[in-house]
């Protein structure tokens, strides 16, 4: 068995060793700058260390001083080599720290998902989480814009939600959104695009699915369906990643077809209503969103799905049976399932009633 190799922790600059040499040769700083050609204030970062001895200049010293270059290089080398095991040691010491912090990021559902690598070690589990996020260390994260407003005190006091979790679920949009190419945004085109979503609410997913990302696409948005985190609590989110590129990233919670279209349209409201500055995110908790914005998008949505004054016609005649909703959503050219879950949302009939009409869909849970 070999015997375990033991490591200098002192990083030692080989400028000591050169001004010990040049003691004994009984020689300034200066001279040996003139001998060398070099500037003295290069030969200066050498001694404290700042600046390599590159094999050149491990040549020169060679002539000047006597010592052999191998020695200059060594040194060199395992001063550096000191200086990456003592950074190395303090990174897995950061790392360590951080290891709290696994779960709450959702490692093992994002390593299910195959956005990070499975690993057996918790340092090794945090370095996966800090590729993924790209960052160095997990408390950067409450620094960058888009993911500030998810730290508020007020939200991490919610059992429910978590803001890590979060994070981790809108890196996702992120990831998949820079490789979705798209046309540069175009409001007039997405606007252009309400009118055939109702149409499209009819198909079944395996149909529309690639077809509504490309004419997103077209329009400058990267639409992204993806699956929801624990902790989460979201049903859609809606944010800019350039000036040029809006994403919408949809999951669903349950699986509803209804549920999925209305968050679909109240973050295409987004997009079309509020600041490319603003992250907007549709969750059950209320405490992180600003709710005027939130109902102007409730609004946008429901309009466009059914017009309030077709919705108001029909809730005029005061009748719910089964074949009243089918002949109302035949007429509007919408999945009938998609009128049940707003006759509901509006108390107009119980939550019982008409599920049967309803779509579940099998993609994106």
């Amino acid at each position: 068995m070999m015997p375990k190799e033991i490591y200098s922790d002192l990083p030692i600059p080989p400028g000591e060793f050169l001004e010990e040499v040049l003691e004994d040769l009984g020689m300034g700083k200066d001279e040996l700058a003139k001998r060398m050609n070099r500037p003295p204030a290069k030969l200066s970062a050498i001694f404290r260390g700042d600046k390599a001895i590159t094999p050149d200049t491990a040549l020169q010293l060679e002539k000047v001083t006597g010592v052999s270059a191998n020695i200059w290089t060594g040194l060199e080398s395992e001063y550096r080599l000191t200086l990456a095991r003592l950074q190395e040691q303090t990174e897995q010491l950061k790392r360590k720290k951080e290891t709290p912090l696994i779960t709450k990021f959702c490692y093992n559902e994002l390593a299910k998902l195959g956005y990070i690598e499975r690993k057996s070690k918790p340092t090794e589990k945090v370095e996966e989480l800090q590729k993924y996020l790209g960052v160095t260390s997990l408390a950067n994260l409450d620094n960058i814009r888009r993911y500030q407003t998810l730290f508020k005190q007020n939200i991490s006091r919610n059992h429910r939600i978590s803001p890590e979790a979060l994070i981790s679920w809108l890196r996702i949009g992120e990831t998949e959104a820079y490789k979705i190419e798209t046309n540069q945004f175009n409001a007039a085109k997405l606007n252009s695009l309400i009118s055939k979503l109702r149409k499209m609410t009819t198909k079944s997913p395996e149909k529309f699915q690639r077809e509504i990302v490309k004419k997103f696409s077209d329009a400058g948005v990267a639409l992204i369906i993806v699956p929801h985190l624990p902790k989460t609590c979201a049903h859609g989110a809606s944010f800019w990643l350039n000036k040029n590129k809006a994403v919408l990233m949809i999951t669903i919670r349950g699986r509803w077809a209804d549920m999925f279209w209305f968050s679909l349209l109240h973050e295409l409201g987004h997009i079309l209503l509020h600041s490319k500055q603003q992250v907007f995110i549709e969750s059950d908790e209320v405490d992180f969103i600003v709710q005027e914005l939130e109902d102007e998008s409730n609004k946008f949505a429901s309009d466009n799905l059914i017009s309030s004054t077709e919705y108001e016609n029909f809730i005029g005649q005061g009748r719910f049976y089964k074949k009243d909703i089918l002949c109302f959503a035949k007429k509007i050219i919408i999945h009938p399932g998609i009128v049940v879950g707003r006759l509901q949302h509006d108390n107009k009939i119980p939550p019982s009633w008409h599920n049967d009409l309803r779509e579940r869909y099998s993609w994106g849970t």
